[in-house]
């Protein structure tokens, strides 16, 4: 089963994505910001890491930074409200870029993208 590290401070958002992701048949670990996200890639290996961009404490921009010294072979997709972001140098580390929408269908086709995994998840 492929791990997805969630790092998202909104927790209704958290919530959406651990139910989705798990219905979808991923293990799901999730983080509130950028410190606890590095905080759990020290004790879990996730296949993965969608990664919000806007948050306290540790924000996307630097937790990718410190992702991509510290743990580069772990695939990030950025999911942010902001597309105004694609353009900062830091975000060209991720393998995607996904806009947040209320339909969930590209973020998902991106991750089985990323993962390797072709057509639904079973």
């Amino acid at each position: 089963m492929k791990k997805i590290l969630v790092v998202e401070d909104d927790e209704s958002q958290r919530i959406l994505y651990h139910d989705e992701f798990a219905e979808a048949g991923y293990e799901v670990i999730l983080a509130a910001n950028g410190r606890e996200a590095l905080k759990q890639l020290d004790v879990e290996k996730p296949d993965l890491i969608v990664l919000d961009i806007v948050m306290p404490v540790m924000d996307g921009m630097e937790t990718i930074g410190r992702i991509i010294r510290e743990h580069r072979e772990v695939p990030i997709i950025l999911n942010t409200a902001y597309s105004s972001y694609k353009d900062d140098f830091m975000s060209w580390g991720a393998e995607a870029y996904v806009v947040k929408s209320a339909d969930l269908g590209e973020l998902k086709a991106k991750v089985r993208e990323v993962l390797g995994e072709s057509g639904s998840h079973p």
